[in-house]
């Protein structure tokens, strides 16, 4: 036993010795060795005690996940009435509205602006800083705010194209009820414009579009001679008359 101690004492002598060394000149085997006696060897982090990562509560998610999918695709393929209500939970919570815009808008206010992966562009330009709205196109007020304190038709001319009044992200892009073919953008300030009775849409589920991008084409009108579309603006969950932040002819 006074063998091994005085071999401890050596050891912890020599690795005095060693960390006064300048770095580079000394060996790790020394300290290596230290295992038997009691000592654990430096090796930095261990998978298991990571700070970052648990491959067991990772592979825990991912069964869940995979379990969560497997119950909800055997709900759907049930013919059991019983799971009516489940399955009208499960569709209404997949057809909302995620809101990117708000989110992303979170996120640089509380940690900054993520790191950008591609080159910025350089020069002179100048880029918009969203502020107010832009005419969707040129046209004029045929069906006022006050109709169904929700949103107004505009008349245009034939084939004219819809453009986006601020930057956003397109939450929506399919057919609504009342309003046909609709274009909902999410904005940065959280709010929404929509672009409905239109003829075709020229953007995607989740595309991020600038200012003055084009969203889609107006339908004709009934007499075939003019072109007509619908726009709505959503404030604070709350729908607003486009013509108090829009300036028409």
């Amino acid at each position: 036993m006074d063998d091994r101690r005085k071999d401890i004492r050596n050891r912890i002598a020599k690795r005095r010795k060693f960390n006064d060394k300048p770095a580079g000149n000394g060996s790790w085997t020394e300290i290596n060795n230290e295992e038997p006696y009691g000592f654990d060897s430096f090796n930095g982090y261990s998978e298991k005690d990571h700070p970052l990562f648990k491959k067991e509560y990772f592979f825990f998610k991912i069964l869940v996940s995979v379990c969560l999918f497997l119950i909800i695709a055997v709900m759907f393929k049930h013919p059991s009435a019983r799971l009516d209500s489940a399955r009208s939970f499960v569709t209404e919570n997949m057809n909302q509205e995620f809101q990117f815009a708000s989110i992303s808008n979170w996120y640089e206010s509380a940690f900054g602006k993520p790191i950008a992966f591609l080159p910025t562009k350089s020069g002179t330009e100048t880029v918009d800083s969203g502020e107010g709205y832009a005419m969707p196109a040129s046209a004029k007020i045929t069906q006022t705010f006050e109709t169904n304190g929700e949103g107004i038709i505009l008349e245009t001319s034939k084939g004219s194209k819809v453009e986006s009044i601020n930057e956003g992200v397109v939450i929506f892009a399919g057919e609504k009820e009342g309003i046909g073919k609709t274009v909902v953008i999410q904005h940065a300030n959280k709010s929404e414009s929509w672009y409905g009775q239109l003829e075709k849409i020229d953007v995607k589920l989740y595309e991020f579009v600038n200012k003055g991008s084009e969203v889609g084409q107006v339908t004709v009108s009934e007499d075939g001679s003019k072109g007509r579309f619908y726009l709505a603006i959503k404030e604070n969950d709350a729908f607003i008359d486009p013509k108090k932040v829009i300036s028409f002819e």
